[in-house]
């Protein structure tokens, strides 16, 4: 079950002016499911996104970086069931196959189309269901189907994720909604992951890019479930410049700066959706690391906790054995870290000091802490003045049992 997570109400996610959107069941992977889902954007949108590290990227990844270059993007077309990963020059050509029927039939260029896929990898992309899918899906196309395309693009995830936020620009409202779906192979740069992300500011089609980047890093790639980086990440931003008021032409701007931070309110509350609803998850824990020289090193020292098993584990377990966090401290790879400068906190329970249990520190208070459903673990590295923040989850059984049986 989610931590702390309910499913969205299609009431409280606001259309997007400019975005359309249909969901059709194409028995891509089972029968009666949703499973292929349409974006249709008016023309003058903007589009942005980022993509897996993984060099192991998967045929629509490869896909969508090419249409993207060439800009002017009106559709997406996303199917769950099948990755279409490690499917070689087949999957390739399967993936543009996809573009081009979708193409077809809105009169557009198979290069405004981008492709996106998620489910089991090295199995081929069912295109013919896919194709056949389409009519459905075009038909079902409304502004208002958020919460329908956020059930759509779910695999393993016990929950839809979506959020909306409204903000007034120029005397505007302005809208940001977005969905996202992930919940095992999640780490940074990014995870199985995908992500959408609209809003009908008016915003310079050349901010679009960096806007997705930013977005990206101060969301999604701060969210780790268990430290695999899949072969599917993309996250994608569209604006489209259909609010009415005067252009954003900077975001460091008043205006820019406010759409920002809707935006990023979405975008953090989706990452964090698919921790809280990470694979068997029972607890939601946010790493705040100060005290470095830089971010990246804090970012360094976070996921070393978020990424252990072991401190995962004894998180599912309640057990305060909280030895485990210093020492993931201690092999983070900061080559001249001073032990004796470190603090560890659990909530507001100070655990240890100096790099050394605190005096006053009892076992019965962090345990305390750990039975909770929200932790936060924060660590003072007493070298700088720097901080950054990851999210996380626990490890329980429920996490085997799933990934062991996902193809089944």
């Amino acid at each position: 079950m989610a931590v702390n997570l309910s499913a969205p109400q299609a009431q409280d996610l606001h259309p997007v002016p400019g975005v359309r959107i249909g969901v059709a069941e194409a028995g891509v992977r089972k029968a009666q499911r949703k499973d292929l889902t349409v974006f249709l954007l008016d023309e003058g949108s903007a589009v942005g996104g980022v993509f897996t590290q993984n060099r192991f990227c998967a045929a629509p990844v490869q896909v969508c970086r090419e249409h993207l270059a060439r800009g002017d993007i009106r559709a997406l077309v996303i199917n769950t069931g099948n990755a279409n990963a490690g499917t070689g020059e087949d999957g390739l050509v399967r993936a543009r196959a996809t573009c081009i029927a979708l193409a077809r039939k809105l009169n557009l260029a198979p290069e405004q189309v981008l492709p996106f896929s998620t489910g089991v990898i090295m199995e081929p992309l069912p295109l013919e269901r896919i194709v056949a899918g389409l009519p459905a899906a075009l038909d079902d196309a409304q502004p208002g189907h958020w919460l329908r395309a956020a059930e759509g693009i779910m695999t393993t995830d016990t929950l839809p994720k979506a959020f909306s936020r409204q903000v007034q620009l120029g005397g505007k409202t302005v809208t940001v909604t977005g969905i996202s779906k992930g919940a095992g192979m999640i780490r940074p740069n990014m995870a199985t992951m995908l992500g959408f992300l609209a809003t009908d500011a008016c915003v310079d089609a050349a901010l679009l890019q960096p806007l997705a980047l930013e977005l990206a890093e101060g969301s999604f790639n701060r969210v780790t479930v268990d430290g695999d980086t899949s072969t599917n990440d993309s996250f994608v931003v569209i604006a489209t410049n259909q609010a009415g008021h005067a252009p954003v032409r900077s975001l460091d701007s008043s205006e820019g700066q406010a759409l920002r931070a809707a935006m990023m309110e979405v975008a953090r509350l989706l990452a964090q959706a698919i921790v809280r609803d990470g694979e068997g998850a029972t607890k939601f824990i946010t790493v705040r690391v100060e005290g470095g020289r830089s971010a990246a090193e804090c970012r360094q020292v976070a996921y070393a906790i978020a990424h252990s098993p072991l401190v995962k584990t004894a998180f599912f377990a309640s057990d305060p054995n909280l030895g485990r966090i210093l020492a993931a401290v201690g092999y983070a790879g900061i080559a001249d870290l001073d032990q004796a400068g470190i603090d560890l906190f659990l909530d507001e329970v100070h655990v240890a000091e100096k790099g050394g249990r605190r005096p006053d520190y009892r076992e019965e208070d962090g345990q305390r802490v750990m039975k909770k459903s929200e932790i936060t673990v924060r660590v003072v590295l007493g070298r700088g003045s720097a901080a950054d923040t990851v999210w996380t989850c626990d490890f329980s059984h429920d996490y085997v049992t799933i990934n062991a049986d996902y193809r089944s």
